[in-house]
């Protein structure tokens, strides 16, 4: 049934772009539709997954695509996959509601935006790893052209440079999967399979780097990471939610289920190298955060720092720091997506500025109550609020990395702190300045906030607070795919050392 989530996308997609131009609603309403029945989707195959005989992969559908290749059509899913895959409904719909306002030809951006929702949900149930490649391409392509026929601010510049970065890190990524390929004999690219091959320590010293790195360029990884805020503040706000909100967890899950599994050795090699990186990562993203005046670039840059997290949670190795790299991929999907809502949609589609010391003078404190207390929450659940995702997840990933360098785990307890300091810096100076009288008549009424924005913040506050409170909800669902043998020889390799 997961495989709905895919043909929905796609032939809706179809729908939108075979749409009338002078009919943005059509579009809208199809899109809607579209998200909303795959989230459910998603959300019933949530609640029904069960591992079969202790096995958590769960066979959607197979058949041979290109034989003479080893080529197959195979979706499945673990627990893993089922979480990402409930990301990508929820943060789907909620990006649509906060696309509401495009009117210039509507239907082809919905026809975009809705390929790329396509291939993302490809990407995470294929077990295939020439169709996870395929699905993964079809993912990069619609973000240049959402970036850069609706976005603003260089939005030529900020779409080639992601996509540059993005089709440099597939190239990366392919190099290991078709070694993968020919070194087990070539005979399939099911990986299932794959993993039954014993790689050899040699070849996993080199596969590993290359495999890894290329896949989580699009995660963020510095120093490979200043693709992400340039996308970001370019992109339209629909598409800057996708783009942190599902995109970035492509890299992440693509490096864990591709280099991390296959290649259990090379991990071991060179975890720490790369679990530095990330927390540098973590570090610097925060510090360059809280010296920004462009509130976009604020959350851009604390994006990138947020997903050091997942990194780090990932490279520790430990079954407690993959717990938390998937929950921190849930909540950074949700928390990072309502923070590209707050500013792109409900302030600067409003002001037409993003600079905090012009929004200071505003009182849109006084104007947006609402849009202020999302941003305090959201803001706050992102740096670790108890009671939101955010908490949880970070504290799973700091706890799994000190049981691996402790050191590491402290650059992260630091990037939390920076994290308080830049929410609070940019919260405060953009609602509640003190260049701005509250006694003062409003000089501009600006327009006020619809339905569609507050729906859309609804649901994505109202996920992170559930998560954040009763988290074994996803836990439960993820635990036994770390137990499986795609993923034991990783934590065993990572008790060793």
């Amino acid at each position: 049934m997961l495989g709905w989530t895919v043909y929905i996308s796609f032939i809706s997609a179809l729908g939108c772009f075979l749409c009338p131009s002078k009919r943005p609603d059509l579009s809208r309403h199809l899109a809607l539709f579209a998200t909303v029945i795959s989230a459910f989707v998603a959300l019933f195959c949530a609640a029904s997954y069960t591992p079969i005989d202790g096995n958590p992969v769960v066979d959607v559908t197979k058949w041979n695509w290109i034989p003479s290749l080893g080529i197959s059509y195979y979706l499945a899913a673990d627990g893993i996959s089922i979480v990402m895959v409930v990301l990508t409904g929820i943060a789907s719909v909620a990006a649509v509601l906060f696309s509401w306002n495009i009117e210039d030809r509507a239907n082809e951006f919905f026809g975009f935006f809705l390929i790329l929702i396509g291939g993302v949900y490809g990407v995470f149930i294929s077990f295939d790893l020439f169709l996870l490649f395929v699905f993964y391409e079809i993912a990069i392509i619609p973000k240049y052209f959402l970036i850069a026929i609706w976005g603003s601010t260089k939005k030529s510049y900020g779409a080639m440079k992601l996509v540059l970065y993005s089709f440099a890190g597939s190239s990366m990524a392919l190099i290991g999967i078709m070694g993968a390929f020919i070194v087990s004999g070539g005979v399939s690219f099911d990986l299932n399979q794959l993993i039954l091959h014993p790689y050899t320590p040699e070849f996993q010293e080199w596969a590993f780097p290359v495999t890894f790195i290329g896949f989580v360029i699009l995660a963020g990884l510095w120093p490979f990471h200043t693709w992400a805020p340039t996308g970001h503040v370019a992109a339209p706000t629909g598409a800057s939610m996708l783009l942190a909100g599902v995109v970035m967890k492509l890299g992440a899950y693509g490096a864990l289920r591709v280099p991390m599994t296959l290649f259990p050795m090379g991990a071991a090699m060179w975890r720490e190298e790369l679990a530095l990186l990330a927390g540098i990562g973590i570090v610097a993203g925060a510090l360059v955060a809280l010296v920004q005046n462009d509130f976009k670039f604020i959350i851009g840059y604390s994006s990138v720092s947020h997903m050091g997290f997942v990194l780090l949670g990932l490279l520790a190795t430990t079954e407690t720091g993959l717990n938390g790299a998937v929950l921190q991929m849930f909540s950074h999907g949700i928390l990072a997506g309502l923070l590209f809502a707050v500013v792109g949609r409900m302030i600067y589609s409003r002001t037409h500025t993003r600079d905090i010391n012009k929004l200071a003078t505003m009182q849109l404190g006084r104007q947006f109550p609402f849009t202020a207390a999302v941003f305090l929450l959201a803001s706050l659940a992102s740096v670790g609020l108890p009671g939101f995702s955010g908490f949880v997840a970070e504290l799973h990933v700091i706890t799994g990395a000190w049981a691996s360098y402790s050191y590491l785990a402290l650059m992260a307890g630091t990037g939390v702190v920076i994290g308080v300091a830049y929410s609070m810096r940019a919260l405060i100076r953009v609602f509640w300045s003190v260049d701005s009288d509250s006694n003062r008549p409003l000089q501009t009424t600006l327009p006020g906030l619809t339905i569609q924005e507050k729906a859309g913040a609804t649901l994505l506050i109202i996920t992170s607070l559930v998560v954040g409170i009763y988290p074994r909800l996803l836990l439960d669902i993820i635990a036994p795919s770390l137990q499986s043998p795609l993923l034991k020889p990783l934590l065993d390799q990572g008790n060793t050392l």
